[in-house]
């Protein structure tokens, strides 16, 4: 295994997909591999990773979601309040000493949620996620594709069903989907869309190459040029 360079500031990586893709499941696989390579890594996810952002995690997925209907913009506030809260508490603290972080989630998924999926403006949630992230953006991000009815059909099996598989209709996650899909043909140098619907360990080996293309051997330079990573079929 090639051990990654070490940039002046470290890497951000961030894992997407619709539901049932596996990001949790590869973004550990992730921080595994790269402690093996010997890279300082934090893992976390959205909403979530810090005392606060577990709460409205809690708001936005748990119980109290499951009984009230919340308003798509209220949605994105809210994600965008978590993710401030996650990138003042931690991101940028580890990226700014050099540590890897691995965020299973970031701000492609409120695109793809309340903007392709519920319609709200594209512009608007990108303002307020340039003032909820100072205009950090991940170096890569790895999108886990999968048919919507097949990652639906992986939450039925398991006890983390949240709102957004019981309450939103299928041409919903269609919408979400297609949304993934065109954020990332709008940036081909930041995404890797690998094929999540193949079994786990042949989608953890796209992963594998493509966080590779952008962490280089141990004599790339220091300080990341723009990756490119192209995306996969």
């Amino acid at each position: 295994m090639t051990q990654p360079a070490s940039p002046a500031r470290g890497w951000f990586i961030t894992i997407e997909g619709p539901e049932g893709a596996g990001k949790t499941t590869q973004a550990a696989r992730l921080e595994a591999w790269l402690r093996r390579a010997g890279s300082p890594v934090v893992r976390t996810r959205e909403p979530g990773g810090t005392r606060l952002g577990e709460q409205i995690r809690d708001l936005l997925l748990g119980g109290a979601a499951a009984s009230t209907r919340i308003d798509p913009l209220a949605d994105a506030l809210l994600f965008n309040a978590a993710r401030r809260q996650l990138v003042a508490e931690v991101i940028r603290p580890a990226l700014d000493a050099g540590t890897t972080v691995v965020c299973a989630r970031f701000a492609d998924s409120t695109l793809a949620y309340q903007g392709y999926g519920s319609g709200l403006d594209l512009g608007t949630l990108r303002s307020l996620e340039t003032v909820a992230t100072d205009g950090l953006r991940p170096d890569v991000t790895i999108l886990l594709d999968l048919p919507v009815e097949v990652g639906l059909a992986r939450k039925t099996e398991t006890i983390d069903q949240t709102r957004f598989e019981t309450d939103f209709d299928i041409d919903f996650h269609r919408r979400v989907r297609d949304g993934f899909i065109a954020l990332a043909a709008a940036e081909p140098g930041r995404f890797a869309v690998v094929d999540a619907a193949r079994p786990e360990e042949a989608v953890w080996s796209a992963i594998e190459v493509a966080v590779g293309r952008v962490v280089g051997p141990p004599d790339a330079p220091s300080e990341p040029d723009r990756p490119v990573v192209r995306i996969q079929g």
